[in-house]
């Protein structure tokens, strides 16, 4: 005899559960379907804005930039590494496009930096010496702006709109205001990665140790500890953990946004990305974007690691 499947009775209160996660279900689809469509006319009135603003050339501009990724195909697979090590070309005519050796950074009379990886360098240093400074200064402002360690409203508002004021410009545009004032090079850059990464990390920050136990705390305090004593020994422990790895990320991030930087003058790898693709060096512009892949990659991988060792192996066990 064949089985079929029958479907079982449900109870009164079991109908009613039914009912109302059927109309749960109904609204999640509906309100999927209207987000779906107002996307839909965003992302169409914005090309039509684009298009409009271009004097109706941005479509027909468009297939163009296909184009452009294949004239960054250059003569030779190997004229990238040249590029990148800053090794003789055979095709070196004299111009600026082949001329990789000129680049380097001599430590002796034989041994050398590559122009690269000396940029690539500084790119890093930008990020980890604000990201490094900003930490400081967001691990202090945390704690008064965090409900369960600053009881005083009058000092946690003004702590939590400054940090908003803080983040609330891009890096680029702060750059663009320090460059102003202090010219171009290293030092813009490094003031507006920290200022913006003040704001973010606090933010990070103080989000943590509010969901931090308390009951460490209450004990300190009943045997007199005084408020930094409490902060260090009670709330520090527990959320040093999620501290370290927002830095982690915040260094991945800043890494990015130091390249952006360097474009518009705050030196490090992103100013020489910017003249390449400029000039239209190709071996040079894919040595850049190759040797920072690379780098991103390898400060992920560097993160986790640390991450790791922080947390702990049993961390990132799977349950059985």
């Amino acid at each position: 005899m064949a089985m079929t499947a029958t479907q079982p009775i449900l109870s009164e209160r079991g109908a009613a559960v039914e009912r109302h996660w059927q109309e749960l279900a109904a609204k999640r689809r509906m309100y999927t379907g209207l987000g779906v469509v107002v996307l839909i006319m965003a992302v169409t009135g914005s090309l039509w804005f684009a298009n409009e603003t271009n004097s109706g050339k941005f479509f027909d501009r468009l297939p163009y930039l296909f184009g452009f990724i294949g004239d960054l195909a250059p003569r030779d697979g190997w004229e990238i590494w040249r590029a990148m090590f800053d090794l003789p070309s055979p095709y070196d005519d004299g111009s600026l496009k082949y001329n990789y050796p000129e680049g380097r950074l001599y430590i002796t009379e034989s041994l050398y930096i590559p122009e690269y990886f000396h940029k690539m360098l500084e790119t890093v240093n930008i990020a980890l010496l604000s990201t490094v400074i900003a930490m400081i200064f967001g691990y202090g402002l945390a704690f008064l702006a965090a409900k369960n360690t600053m009881a005083s409203n009058w000092v946690r508002w003004p702590v939590r709109r400054f940090m908003e004021i803080l983040r609330a410009f891009p890096e680029v545009v702060i750059a663009g205001f320090f460059l102003a004032i202090l010219s171009l090079g290293p030092i813009p850059a490094i003031i507006a990665v920290t200022v913006h990464t003040i704001g973010a990390l606090g933010k990070m920050f103080f989000e943590v140790i509010e969901n931090a136990d308390m009951r460490p705390d209450e004990g300190l305090r009943a045997v007199g500890a005084n408020w930094f004593e409490r902060v260090w020994f009670a709330i520090t422990p527990q959320v040093m953990p999620n501290f370290m790895s927002y830095f982690l990320l915040r260094l991945e991030i800043n890494v990015r946004a130091s390249t952006i930087i360097g474009a518009v003058g705050g030196g490090g790898i992103g100013e020489a990305l910017r003249l390449s693709i400029g000039q239209g060096h190709e071996a040079k512009t894919l040595a850049i974007v190759l040797l920072l892949l690379s780098t991103v990659i390898a400060v992920d991988q560097f993160s986790a690691w640390l991450r790791q060792k922080l947390v702990g192996d049993q961390a990132f066990q799977s349950v059985t």
